[in-house]
């Protein structure tokens, strides 16, 4: 129960402040009729509340606040890149791409995105269980598996965004809705799949490495 109490202290918030009050405040100022763009740009008052929140709180970022705000922004450019209506069904598949390029221009930061999505995910927020990731840092495996995971979900980002425009000009108008409604939400469901593979396949040859020496025979 102090579990699921920790968890729910840690991801509430962030689900509150990021996808369902920006998704809220979207689809009420559209509906009431504010332009798509105007309508973004203020959702984008939410995660920048819980980002300053937790600052004047806590004393530290929380990244996947900054990324709802990235992904806003992103949102604008393209919206703004891409008024002509032909290109509307394109529009959120910019956005992916972008998303994906970021994540690959993260490799020539100190530490890559994934690294701080895999914080949030491994840890209830407590300054221990923070500390305890990042100290994992050190280890040649962990940074390489953080890395290695940057690189698969930056390339399929991408990709898929690339597919979605090209699909775009091969299908009909009605189907290609239908494609865009689905296919993000298979792709990331694929690669949540491998990442908790990956992942978990990573951790058992660190383990397998960490006993090694121990098991070898004297000498």
């Amino acid at each position: 129960m102090g579990k699921l109490r920790a968890v729910l202290w840690s991801w509430g918030p962030t689900i509150l402040f990021n996808a369902f009050l920006p998704f809220l405040t979207y689809g009420m100022l559209t509906d009431r009729g504010m332009s798509e763009l105007s309508a973004l740009a203020v959702s984008a008052v939410w995660p920048a509340v819980e980002v300053a929140a937790l600052f004047a709180i806590r004393r530290r970022i929380d990244e996947i606040g900054v990324l709802s705000l990235l992904i806003i922004a992103l949102g604008v450019v393209s919206a703004l890149a891409l008024q002509d209506e032909r290109l509307v069904l394109i529009k959120d598949s910019a956005v992916t791409g972008l998303f994906g390029l970021v994540l690959l221009g993260s490799l020539l930061a100190p530490r890559p995105l994934m690294f701080y999505f895999g914080r949030k995910f491994a840890t209830d927020g407590s300054a221990e269980k923070l500390a305890w990731w990042n100290g994992l840092w050190r280890y040649a495996g962990f940074r390489r598996t953080q890395r290695i995971l940057t690189v698969v979900w930056g390339v399929t980002f991408v990709v898929e965004a690339a597919a979605r425009i090209e699909l775009t000009e091969l299908l009909s108008v009605d189907t290609m809705v239908a494609v865009s409604a689905v296919l993000p939400y298979v792709v990331t469901a694929a690669l949540v799949t491998w990442t908790i593979l990956y992942t978990r396949r990573a951790r058992a040859r660190a383990g397998q490495a960490a006993v090694a020496p121990v098991a070898e025979p004297a000498a």
